[in-house]
């Protein structure tokens, strides 16, 4: 009888060779940062503490870099070993898979005196920065409460990581250093515009959408790591990059990516705004005659548990862009894309930044979770903590 393997047996062999197969090896850097973004979604973390994980693993491999270069050693081994290390303590149920991967890479570097130390100055910078950060904040215990009254309903569904805006950030001063003005007011121009668009082209079922937004905004409804860096992945494996570079690229990405739920956090608990999907359920009592109620209208993506302003999609996608045009000066030579679970396994691809950043924004106004204002307060933030990282992290330090 033919044998099969197992779906844990499949992808260990997957995972294996994507470390062992020379055609598919970019840089050791960018090939664990592929594996991190699939390691991260299998261990179903959320968006705010995956990020978080892909922040602490990136600079590790910074650290690592740096370290393995003073010293003369294998960098590729300090890779590996600072993942390893990271990786074992924020996402212990994947340990096998972790230890598959570090087997793999370790594989690919000559047994030799540069492998034994460059494996030591992985785990040494690895440990020092986790800890260092092991008191970021993460672990905050969660006080919100709704705004109510005894005996009124509220929904039952926890709201999500309301106590995020209490961790040091990576980059910030502080987590309010960018947070926006306030949404429009509700008897403003304004606020009809914003609750028109999302009521005509958010709405599960609309007659202004067409096929291909609806399809970009199931693909933007995923928010992992892996989402983003595949847009950055563009970039680094680009031909005449090195590990080095990559690990700075990265880094400054992760580091952006995580300051930016930071702040968005902070500025979502701070407004407090509404959903569309509340908003246009009670369109007759905003105080605006220019919107109107829909008292049956659903979204076509699910509202996360969290207030709408500012968008954390948006903020995320500015960041990144930022980053990649201060490695590239804002001239991309190839053009960027990623793939995304939720998108029917499709690729999307573009020809700049500007238009991913404006496709993500889009997508979140099409999926019925996110007003414009939302979107372009969002974007402004993310350009601005994006700046930091070009600043701070993307400029080695002379």
């Amino acid at each position: 009888m033919k044998k099969t393997l197992n779906p844990l047996a499949i992808g260990l062999l997957s995972l294996a060779a994507a470390f062992a197969t020379p055609d598919a090896r970019a840089d050791a850097v960018t090939d664990w940062n592929v594996k991190c973004g699939e390691l991260i979604t299998e261990a179903k973390l959320g968006t705010p503490p995956a990020v978080r994980v892909m922040a602490l693993v990136q600079t590790a491999a910074l650290q690592a870099v740096d370290a393995a270069q003073r010293q003369g050693v294998s960098a590729e081994a300090a890779v590996a070993a600072a993942h390893r290390v990271v990786l074992t303590k924020l996402m212990p149920t994947q340990q096998t898979a972790i230890d598959a991967a570090y087997q793999a890479a370790l594989g690919r570097v000559p047994d030799s005196d540069a492998r034994t130390h460059g494996v030591a100055a992985g785990e040494a910078a690895a440990q020092a920065l986790l800890a260092r950060r092991a008191s970021d904040g993460a672990a905050t215990p969660e006080t919100y409460r709704p705004v109510t009254t005894p005996g009124a309903y509220v929904p039952t569904a926890p709201a999500a990581v309301p106590q995020w805006a209490t961790r040091t950030p990576w980059l910030m001063v502080n987590a309010a250093q960018f947070r926006p003005a306030p949404p429009p007011a509700l008897n403003s121009a304004r606020w009809a515009r914003d609750f028109d668009e999302v009521r005509d082209f958010g709405g599960k079922v609309s007659n202004r959408r067409t096929a291909e937004q609806t399809d970009v905004a199931r693909f933007w409804d995923y928010s992992l790591p892996a989402i983003y860096h595949g847009v950055v992945q563009s970039v680094a494996q680009q031909p005449q990059r090195d590990l080095a570079r990559n690990a700075r690229l990265f880094a400054a990405v992760a580091q952006a990516m995580d300051d930016a739920l930071i702040a968005v956090f902070d500025a979502k608990y701070h407004h407090l705004f509404w959903r569309p999907v509340t908003a246009i359920r009670n369109g007759d009592v905003d105080g605006n005659d220019a919107t109107t109620r829909d008292a049956s209208w659903v979204s076509l993506i699910d509202s996360p548990m969290h207030p709408e302003y500012p968008s954390g999609h948006s903020i995320l996608a500015a960041s990144v862009a930022t980053v990649i045009d201060g490695e590239t000066k804002g001239q991309p030579t190839t053009p960027l894309s990623t793939t995304s679970i939720t998108g029917k396994g499709g690729k999307r691809q573009w020809q700049s930044t500007d238009a991913f950043v404006r496709e993500v924004s889009d997508a979140r106004i099409h999926g019925g979770i996110h007003f414009r204002s939302a979107t372009d307060a969002a974007e402004a933030m993310g350009r601005r903590i994006g700046e930091l990282a070009v600043k701070q992290v993307l400029q080695p330090s002379s």
